[in-house]
């Protein structure tokens, strides 16, 4: 897959690569902890864009993040990281999204390996270069 694939923007290879785990991640929790925080980076970088997106879709974004979460099976880890990063994003701040992404790295590196503890790595240094 490459950066430009209909599943990222070219600036998110963060995502690219969380995909492309999720396509070799066998069906169970760990998968869905993958397709999980896939959503979450997804959610989280937009809240960098500029010009921001307004307030309304902010707020649905996010709304629909939380209820896609929930149905998931995830590692219980993952699943109190992920509750933690879910305030963090209502708050809607590019600093906040930034966090969030931080905090979700150790988790998702003991439940789901290293390449996905990279991924949001990844991700949460491309969120914090944005509000730089």
């Amino acid at each position: 897959m490459t950066d430009t694939g209909p599943l990222a923007r070219p600036w998110e290879p963060a995502a690219v690569a969380l995909a492309e785990l999720l396509v070799r991640t066998a069906r169970g929790p760990k998968r869905d902890g993958v397709f999980a925080l896939w959503l979450t980076v997804r959610v989280a970088l937009d809240l960098s864009l500029n010009p921001p997106l307004p307030d309304r879709a902010r707020r649905r974004r996010t709304v629909a993040l939380e209820r896609r979460l929930a149905s998931l099976t995830l590692p219980a880890p993952l699943r109190r990281a992920l509750t933690a990063s879910m305030a963090q994003l209502h708050a809607g701040e590019a600093t906040s999204a930034a966090q969030a992404l931080t905090q979700l790295v150790a988790p998702a590196r003991d439940t789901l390996g290293a390449e996905a503890g990279d991924a949001i790595a990844l991700a949460a240094r491309v969120a914090r270069s944005s509000v730089s």
